[in-house]
């Protein structure tokens, strides 16, 4: 199925040093049916803003500094995402990360084709998938979902049946914020008073409704992940190759300031005891769309300074032992999750 023309999407995310992995999100969201990319930029240093530009130049995204005056970088934008022509006129709008890239299985694998998989409801949320770092130590100028097919139990995640989720929710659907993770109705919806047939539909990846308690935000974030995947799920790139995870770490969290990654999150996300490969089938077409952005010889001038960038803050790490110690700590983990290695034990017991 070709791009629904008569259906505008609109993605937003916050980023902060992400200026390598832009080129392939954005080409990959617009094969999908991604139309708009509303980017907000904090304190990079990588050229990841000076990229951004140039393609709001060209009308490919747009992109705004971010807005925060405090220390929740992605909640501030998310809020003033709301008031931006992109987002109100959007008829679906997909709030994500860099390193998420939604995966549907129906079809041809676009958003119009979920959306009436699911019974063209209001907000569907998708489970996170984490890919693991499957033992990839440099990093490589070609495209994440290539590179990283090792996955945890898609059911499981550290020793917990219930996974963190995004959302693609209806442009007119009343909200009264929206989430990093989920959409957050106005009071009167999402009461759990509300008769069931009252409610809005809000359905998982498989098209059946979210359980109550996420629905009325008594859970916020994330819901069974056991039979939510038939329609499309999320994978999550959190750690890429090893060079990148520690260039990552240099960066700090887009989202919170002071906020560090260490061998925890990396232990916890690097399970890649199952492989997940239905990703691969958008590779051909994502390589033409890559080198189409690419085909602006200023757009790849800037992707190539991007790539630079990140190579040289690498070296920079690589002169400070510390890093070098954290290097082979993440080599040497074990690749199961703290908390399942708790739960062995106290099996063994």
């Amino acid at each position: 199925m070709a791009r629904d023309a008569t259906m505008r999407i609109t993605a937003v995310t916050c980023v902060k040093n992400e200026g390598p992995f832009l080129l392939e999100w954005i080409a990959f969201n617009r094969m999908i049916g991604v139309t708009d990319h509303l980017f907000y930029s904090n304190d990079c240093t990588d050229g990841t803003d000076t990229l951004l530009d140039a393609l709001d130049s060209r009308g490919i995204v747009q992109h705004l500094p971010n807005p925060a005056r405090g220390r929740n970088y992605q909640m501030e934008a998310l809020r003033d995402s709301r008031k931006q022509a992109v987002v109100r006129e959007a008829d679906w709008v997909w709030v994500a990360d860099v390193d998420e890239f939604l995966n549907i299985h129906v079809g041809d694998g676009t958003i119009p084709e979920l959306v009436t998989a699911c019974g063209n409801p209001s907000v569907i949320s998708l489970n996170w998938q984490f890919f693991a770092n499957s033992d990839v130590e440099e990093y490589e100028d070609r495209p994440v979902i290539e590179q990283f097919l090792g996955t945890h139990n898609p059911d499981v995640w550290s020793g917990t049946l219930s996974i963190e989720t995004k959302s693609l929710y209806r442009g007119d659907t009343p909200i009264a914020m929206s989430g990093a993770h989920r959409p957050f109705l106005r009071e009167r919806l999402a009461s759990p008073d509300l008769p069931k047939n009252k409610r809005l539909r809000w359905t998982d990846g498989s098209g059946r409704p979210v359980p109550d308690k996420y629905f009325t935000a008594e859970v916020k974030r994330e819901f069974p992940a056991r039979g939510s995947r038939n329609f499309a799920s999320v994978n999550h790139y959190a750690l890429r190759s090893l060079d990148s995870y520690l260039v990552k770490n240099d960066r700090g969290d887009v989202n919170r300031e002071n906020r560090n990654f260490d061998d925890t999150y990396w232990r916890e996300r690097n399970d890649d005891a199952y492989e997940e490969s239905s990703i691969l089938r958008h590779l051909p077409k994502l390589q033409k769309e890559i080198a189409a952005l690419k085909s602006d010889p200023e757009i790849a001038k800037l992707h190539d300074a991007a790539v630079a960038a990140h190579r040289a803050t690498l070296a920079r790490l690589m002169d400070d032992s510390a890093y070098r110690k954290l290097r082979e700590q993440l080599k040497a983990a074990s690749k199961i999750p703290p908390q399942e290695e708790a739960l062995i034990a106290v099996l063994n017991k």
